[in-house]
């Protein structure tokens, strides 16, 4: 481990080891308390909503199998935050804001058109293909989108840049998937029975269990691009991902209108699209791991890392040699060294923003918070 830091010369921060350390605000814990509770009981209408309208039965078998791919999104989900992971309350919150919020929000909408439409009879608005390929993806993308930004801004300060948007939009998607499936299997369930059920999970649940994600993740991107850049850009950059939302969910959406052939168009549009943005994932992961390693050798060069650390800290080797060797002690030494690694990355990314001249005012006393706590972990190992 890494001996005294001498001091930082003037182009960093001026940062110093406190007697009292800097403690991060309680604010993301106390409102994700809040928001998790609130949005754990729209959950639970939306439950009895499906109860109502499927049965007890249909629900129960229904959910169940929605449940299937709902796990194969979250370990994509997994993969992609292994790095840098997000914070379990933010990530309950996503979830619970797209099974939740969002899905409690697009069912009141439908209900109120519903309504219109049988009070002014043949409302154009309600037609299959505008309620399809307009008016659903704006919906659904515009309340999906509204829970990411709930997100990033409640969890702003271990924001660093899309991949942390791709995830949380990830989770807010895989929400408001599960509960869309339930209604749709549900109906199959219910019209035609098992056969019903499996024609519809196979369309959904094994042909485009990432269609959501692939939608949303549109917003997360420009939300966690824009979360990073000068506020003169956010707004439009934030609109202009969201646009490509709606605009792919249309895509999706409209195919079984316009295209006589539909595996035919999922075959030459939809595979392609997502095989790209599974390489933009990788692309972004890489970077991720690239700028923590840059940056933390500017730390080294001032002695707050050791070369060795910057190795361990850095690389997706070095880390998987520290988690086995932490795991040899037992105990909590794993947890302490996985935080261990969450501060390093995260002071990483700090030292990025201040480089391209986007940190914040309160910039200076979180390096000091994520200094104090690299090196009170690193001291949990060498006493």
């Amino acid at each position: 481990m890494a001996s005294s830091p001498r001091a930082l010369p003037s182009v960093f921060m001026s940062v110093s080891l406190c007697p009292q350390p800097v403690r991060p605000s309680a604010a993301p814990t106390i409102f994700g308390v809040i928001g998790v509770v609130l949005l754990g009981l729209l959950l639970l209408c939306v439950l009895a909503y499906v109860v109502v309208r499927l049965g007890v039965n249909a629900a129960a078998v229904c959910t169940g199998v929605a449940l299937i791919p709902l796990a194969v999104v979250l370990l994509g989900v997994r993969w992609i935050d292994r790095w840098d992971p997000e914070s379990p309350l933010g990530l309950w919150f996503a979830f619970l804001w797209g099974a939740g919020g969002a899905a409690v929000i697009v069912l009141l909408i439908e209900l109120n058109m519903k309504i219109t439409a049988v009070v002014l009879g043949d409302y154009p608005g309600y037609s299959n293909f505008v309620g399809a390929v307009i008016r659903a993806p704006l919906v659904e993308e515009t309340a999906k989108g509204v829970g990411v930004l709930l997100v990033l801004l409640i969890w702003r300060r271990t924001v660093d840049g899309p991949v942390d948007g791709i995830v949380y939009a990830a989770v807010v998607a895989s929400g408001f998937a599960c509960v869309e499936n339930i209604l749709y299997f549900g109906r199959g369930y219910v019209e035609d029975g098992l056969y019903g059920l499996v024609g519809i999970f196979f369309l959904r649940g094994v042909l485009s269990p990432f269609a959501h994600v692939l939608f949303t993740s549109c917003t997360g991107v420009a939300l966690g691009v824009a979360s990073r850049r000068s506020p003169d850009v956010r707004v439009p950059i934030a609109l202009l991902g969201l646009a490509l939302a709606v605009f792919l969910h249309a895509l999706w959406n409209g195919s079984s209108f316009l295209m006589s052939d539909w595996f035919g168009f999922y075959l030459v549009v939809q595979v392609p699209l997502f095989a790209l943005a599974v390489v933009g994932v990788i692309l972004l992961r890489r970077r991720e791991r690239r700028v923590t390693l840059e940056r933390l050798a500017d730390y080294e060069a001032v002695g707050w890392f050791s070369p060795d650390e910057v190795r361990m800290l850095g690389t997706p080797k070095g880390r998987r040699t520290a988690i086995h060797w932490a795991r040899s002690f037992g105990g909590s030494y794993p947890t302490v060294m996985r935080g261990l690694m969450r501060s390093a990355t995260r002071l990483a990314h700090l030292r990025q923003r201040q480089l391209l001249g986007r940190a914040g005012r309160d910039t200076a006393l979180e390096e000091r918070r994520l200094l104090d706590d690299v090196v009170a972990r690193r001291a949990v190992f060498t006493r």
